[in-house]
């Protein structure tokens, strides 16, 4: 077959893309347990960032060993029991996904327009949460994964609260694709500074965490509750305040958090 024919040139193409789809296609398989254990890692590492408890010179299984998953039934504002784990086929707490789960049917809550202020859509029934606790069990802190739309994406994150379940120790998100440089600001280590300390809800018991426009009044009566807002992304900004006050709020985790602190867990 001459060198310069149409065949031989298709032919000669058609293996060199098989043999090129073969080798993509081993190499997506034989790696993909690497990058899933890679993906679980840098979960972890934002949960402990989150919680302000992240040590560079430790290993982070080594660390995660102190906190414990657990499930919440949100609607119940409790945690779930054996039974319910059962019924839903959950056998390992550890490896569930909330975020698959919001897209299962049997397995979500779709929520109304009127009380999904963080354009989510749809809830998972049951969502993990992490404790650390002190030496002698008392609980130290909690990490509530927290989601919503901002701009561009939905932010997927964490936020932590003190044993008081009021006071922020921190807040953290491991995947969005807001603007770089604007929106993008979320992932800056100065502005997640702001958080710690910061409280959710007033003396009335209402969420009252949130961004505000521009810089927050240092001597004002509420910035306590406040948050500066992100230089020229108001809409992320909004999203940012709408996805902590429907997560925390009462079709959120404040109905749980009450209970928790009823029940001295």
């Amino acid at each position: 077959m001459s060198n310069d024919s149409t065949s031989k040139t298709v032919t000669v193409a058609f293996f060199l893309c098989l043999v090129c789809s073969v080798v993509v296609s081993t190499a997506a398989v034989v790696l993909r347990p690497a990058q899933l254990e890679n993906k679980a890692a840098d979960l972890k590492k934002n949960i402990l960032a989150a919680a302000n408890i992240w040590d560079e010179s430790k290993s982070i299984d080594e660390q995660f060993e102190n906190i414990e998953a657990r499930l919440v039934n949100v609607s119940e504002a409790r945690f779930a029991t054996e039974s319910e784990l059962d019924e839903h086929a959950i056998s390992d707490v550890s490896r569930y996904d909330e975020r698959k789960a919001a897209k299962d049917s049997s397995r979500n809550v779709v929520l109304s327009k009127a009380h999904d202020i963080a354009s989510i859509k749809r809830r998972a029934k049951f969502v993990k949460v992490y404790l650390v606790r002190d030496t002698d069990g008392a609980l130290n802190k909690i990490i509530l994964p927290v989601s919503g739309y901002g701009l561009w994406s939905t932010l997927y994150g964490f936020i932590a609260l003190e044993s008081d379940l009021n006071t922020v120790v921190g807040l953290g998100f491991y995947e969005h694709a807001e603007t770089p440089g604007l929106g993008g600001e979320v992932d800056n280590p100065k502005w997640k500074s702001i958080w710690p300390g910061k409280k959710v809800y007033d003396d009335q018991g209402q969420v009252a965490l949130g961004l505000v426009k521009a810089s927050v009044d240092r001597n004002g009566p509420n910035a306590m509750h406040e948050v500066d807002g992100l230089a020229g992304a108001s809409l992320t900004s909004r999203g940012v305040t709408n996805l902590v006050r429907f997560w925390l709020g009462e079709n959120g985790y404040e109905p749980f958090l009450k209970n928790l602190k009823q029940e001295g867990v």
